[in-house]
Formats: C-alpha cells, structure tokens, sequence
C-alpha cells in the first residue's frame, strides 16, 4: 500500500508536463458545472431534478477523466462529458450514492462522511467495468474501501494546506488543486484495486 505522499508524488508526476491541459479541462467542468447550477436554481420546483440528470454524467466524466493522467493518457476536453455516453448507468449510481450518503448524515456527520468514502469508488468501478450494473459497482466499492475509508480520508485530509493557500488566490489556485487532488484520488483507486 502506498503512503499518501507516495500517492501525491505519483499524481505529481501524472500530471507532469500536462498541468496546462489538466487545468484548462477542470476549468471547463467548473464552467459547465456553474452554468447547470445557474440555471437550475432559477427553475422553480423541478429545478433540483434537471440539476441531479446532468450533474451525474458530469460527476462520473471527471473521476474518469484524471483517471485517464493516472494511466498515461492525456483525455480530449470533451470526455469529461463521457458520462452521457453511459447516462443510465452514471444516473443510478449518483442517485443512490447520494441518497445513501444523505440517509446516513441523517443520523450524524461522521457516519455520512463514511458512507461517501465507502461508496467513493463506484465511478472508477463502473468505467473499468463496462458490462456491470450500477448497484454492483456500489458494492463492489463498498468491499474495495473495507479497510481503506481511514486512508482515503487521511489523503484527503493532506490537501487543506493547499486548498487553504488557494483562498488568497481567490479561488483560482482551486483550478490545480482540483487536478492534483482527482489525480491522487485516482491513483488511490489504482493502488488499492490491485
């Protein structure tokens, strides 16, 4: 198992040379991501639904897309919308991924942040497994993060330096923390998956 700066050195060097790329890609998810919201909260009563079918495919795109810098390939802009492709799929696992989540923080904010790291891996799941169903990638997630849920959030946790240091930037810093944190949470996933 790797440490967490071994897993941060690795997305470093992923992204090596293609930070320009990295970050013009995450740019145009946050546009895009904006846009929907935007939009979305104009539009009384259904507005959330119309929020939650785009957001879906959106959300699996970008964990695949940094996905792609952790195994060497350098992804076209437009595959952060490659969730569209598998819009059944991607919908189903964000809804019950958030439903879970949601139900669980009901009882406290701990056992939901549980449940979101327990069901963390669902989308990289999903993508290397094409033929399977979106509750079976949630439970394969689930197995997968046994024993791992303390890890993944000690990584996590080792960005708030750095996303402290983006405040003063305005946020703009955001736009390379985002890459650097996707692409170790990537690589998270490749070494735990082995």
């Amino acid at each position: 198992m790797l440490s967490r700066s071994e897993i941060r050195a690795q997305a470093r060097q992923s992204l090596a040379g293609n930070w320009k790329t990295a970050v013009l890609h995450f740019l145009l998810y946050m546009v895009v991501s904006g846009l929907i919201s935007s939009i979305t909260n104009k539009i009384d009563y259904i507005g959330w639904i119309i929020n939650v079918l785009l957001t879906a495919p959106l959300a699996y795109g970008i964990y695949n897309h940094y996905l792609d810098f952790v195994r060497g390939k350098i992804p076209a802009a437009t595959d952060i919308f490659r969730g569209f492709q598998r819009y059944k799929e991607t919908l189903i696992v964000y809804v019950v991924m958030a439903v879970f989540t949601m139900l669980w923080t009901l009882l406290l904010i701990v056992p939901g942040i549980i449940a979101a790291l327990r069901y963390s891996q669902s989308y990289f799941i999903l993508r290397d497994n094409p033929g399977i169903a979106p509750l079976e990638a949630i439970d394969r997630s689930k197995a997968l993060m046994a024993g791992n849920k303390w890890r993944l959030f000690t990584l996590y946790l080792s960005f708030i330096g750095w996303a402290l240091l983006c405040i003063p930037t305005l946020g703009i810093g955001y736009l390379w923390l985002g890459p650097y944190v996707s692409t170790a949470a990537g690589h998270f996933y490749e070494d735990i998956s082995k």
